[in-house]
């Protein structure tokens, strides 16, 4: 009897020192260089972080059966999250190089490209801006000749634009206005405004761009302050996603009974449907989608281009 107690202790006495040596191991690397690539995006874009599971847990996973279950769903769970952050450190990265289609091949955008209308100084300004820093928030050639349509069915005489960034989308529209339209356009960052007021004067619309240097919710109370209120056609805003709600408000009372209010960024590079992601712009922008769908004063159509937009057709004079 006491040689089998003997016998006992020394395997669990074994097994107590392989459980010691194997917590004291550095934790395993990525096994390849996707891997790593995805868990740096989780770690860069806000995802919940890849999970390492120590040595030491994995030597009782095989023995105890919650231990299996548990690890086993943690590492479903962190595999998820990594390759949805990798999936989207992938579509800001094409978005910077100048493919901004959620979603798309790089042989699908190409094509998508080679189809579209591209004004020879819209292209000009587009590939002056890729160099630049921000490079992604610049919408993309489809989206700007679908914001140009727009405004073209509307017989649009007076627009605004909230977030000009170097003017890509308010360079599109102002084309497609008539001699006597106006665009006002508002941005705060100098630096951004000179490169669109250069090619704003190099296809000859400077005339029709009514440039607002300033936080664009002082600008937009002001042209309500000064009686503007429900004469414009068409609204464009590509700007801070937490101000999203404001703008929209405002843009409510300038924006006339069957004119056009449409949003940029609404799919987000795929993070509104990740539950994982919940930083405050994510947030910010799942509530305005919400409440986009909640309200009855716009009929509403989120479209999946570039990075998603949403157009609203005002219903009710508010």
């Amino acid at each position: 009897m006491w040689g089998l107690v003997d016998a006992k202790l020394i395997r669990v006495s074994t097994a107590m020192h392989r459980f010691a040596s194997a917590s004291s191991l550095p934790p395993p690397a990525p096994a390849t260089a996707a891997a790593a690539a995805a868990q740096a995006a989780a770690l860069r874009f806000g995802s919940a972080a890849t999970t390492r599971v120590p040595r030491a847990l994995a030597l009782t996973a095989s023995t105890c059966p919650w231990h299996r279950r548990h690890l086993c769903s943690s590492s479903s769970s962190s595999s998820s999250s990594a390759a949805a952050a990798a999936a989207t450190a992938a579509a800001v990265e094409e978005a910077r190089q100048g493919r901004k289609q959620l979603g798309a091949t790089t042989q699908l955008y190409e094509y998508l490209l080679a189809n579209v209308r591209e004004h020879p100084v819209l292209k000009e300004l587009r590939e002056e801006t890729a160099a630049m820093r921000g490079s992604q928030m610049q919408v993309s050639p489809a989206q700007a000749q679908l914001l140009a349509m727009l405004a073209q069915i509307l017989g649009a005489q007076r627009c605004i634009e909230v977030g000009v960034y170097t003017g890509y989308s308010s360079l599109a529209v102002a084309l497609a206005l008539p001699e006597s339209g106006r665009l006002v356009a508002c941005e705060r960052d100098e630096r951004c405004l000179e490169v669109a007021k250069k090619y704003y004067q190099r296809s000859g619309v400077a005339h029709k761009v009514d440039v607002k240097h300033a936080l664009a919710a002082d600008s937009l109370k002001l042209l309500i302050d000064g009686g503007e209120v429900n004469s414009y056609d068409f609204a464009f805003v590509d700007a801070d996603k937490r101000m999203y709600e404001e703008y929209y408000e405002l843009l409510l009372k300038l924006v006339r009974v069957g004119g056009l209010i449409v949003i940029d960024n609404v799919l987000w590079y795929g993070r509104v449907a990740d539950p994982l992601v919940n930083d405050r712009k994510t947030i910010s922008i799942r509530n305005f989608n919400k409440k986009l769908l909640e309200d009855n004063r716009v009929s509403i159509s989120m479209v999946p281009i570039g990075d998603g937009m949403t157009i609203c057709r005002k219903l009710v004079d508010t």
